[in-house]
């Protein structure tokens, strides 16, 4: 479980760098009148129009925006868009066509400012309780069904954001380091064995959470959801890019001290099972978010006396295998 973290971060980074133009022409899937992104990284850039939808290439980011123009072709504007509207395909042709054009269509990553990887879902759903050890750790029992809650937009951060801790409130402030589902299509009603057909892919999560707030009520809602507590990013793998998604490892840290280190084949409800039972109680759309539970070593599972809740000033970052590392700050 503890290897070494640069071997962890160098698979990670190789993975992501994999996308070839040509691969996403081919592999661009169809669902019903929408067609799902395939073999892409994809990110939200933060420019003052708003969020502006990126591909990430050997070459660098790609301005989806400025390579539409520049050959007069469609594209989404953002992530919303191309989930929501089903235009990985539209995508894909851009792609192809922008792969070996003008070096202005390229950022380098290190000047771009990420935005939340969505930002309008229609449902932000949330996992609790779904590794054994974390149950254990809080002294609950391991749940017989899925504990489903929610989050709303107002909680979503981007990659290099900042959380405005809400002292005034409340003072017990954790990190859970997350896989995080995104879907790709129209989801009712689904069996376990057809689950994964409707992820367009998967990114690294925070269920930032102020425990005081957790359980001050018999819902957990009011203690997960003020504002910025939904940190994503920095990317969104397509699921194809990704594999299985209960073989992924995940890491958080606090100013550098590792805190969480597991693996999501740990989880009580597997991917399938969850997106199963939650397209029983709803229907799913496209661009809708699932956070799939967190793993033990949570400032809440320490003994009361070693308890040293998260303070304006921390630093924490996320990494779950192939999805890159997400890192924000605490104020």
């Amino acid at each position: 479980m503890r290897s070494d973290r640069r071997t962890f971060l160098k698979s990670t980074a190789a993975t992501l760098a994999a996308t070839t133009p040509m691969a996403v022409q081919a592999q661009s899937m169809k669902a019903g009148a929408f067609e799902m992104p395939r073999n892409m990284t994809l990110l939200n850039m933060r420019t003052a129009a708003g969020p502006r939808l990126g591909v990430k290439l050997p070459k660098g980011i790609l301005d989806v925006a400025a390579a539409a123009a520049m050959f007069k072709l469609p594209a989404p504007l953002d992530t919303d868009d191309l989930l929501q509207n089903g235009k990985g395909g539209m995508l894909a042709a851009l792609v192809a066509r922008a792969a070996d054009g003008s070096a202005s269509l390229f950022r380098q990553e290190s000047a771009v400012q990420h935005a939340p990887l969505v930002t309008r879902p229609e449902k932000i759903i949330m996992m609790g309780f779904n590794y054994r050890r974390h149950a254990a750790e809080t002294n609950t029992p391991i749940p017989k069904n899925p504990i489903l809650f929610n989050k709303f937009n107002n909680a979503l951060n981007h990659h290099g954001g900042t959380i405005a801790l809400p002292t005034a409130t409340a003072t017990n402030f954790d990190y859970e380091i997350e896989l995080v589902i995104v879907f790709g299509r129209e989801c009712r009603n689904v069996s376990e064995a057809d689950a994964l057909n409707y992820v367009a892919g998967y990114c690294t999560g925070n269920d930032f959470s102020a425990r005081d707030m957790q359980y001050l009520t018999t819902q957990f809602m009011i203690g997960k959801t003020f504002d910025g507590f939904a940190p994503l990013g920095p990317y969104l793998v397509t699921s194809d890019l990704v594999g299985d998604p209960n073989k992924l490892r995940l890491e958080c840290r606090v100013n550098g001290e590792q805190r969480q280190d597991w693996n999501t084949d740990d989880m009580i409800f597997n991917c399938r099972q969850m997106i199963s039972f939650a397209s029983k109680m709803m229907t799913i759309k496209p661009g809708d978010i699932l956070f799939t539970g967190t793993p033990h070593g949570v400032v809440f599972g320490r003994p009361k006396n070693e308890q040293v809740w998260l303070k304006p000033g921390d630093r924490v970052a996320c990494s779950v295998e192939k999805l890159g590392e997400l890192t924000f700050s605490l104020t």
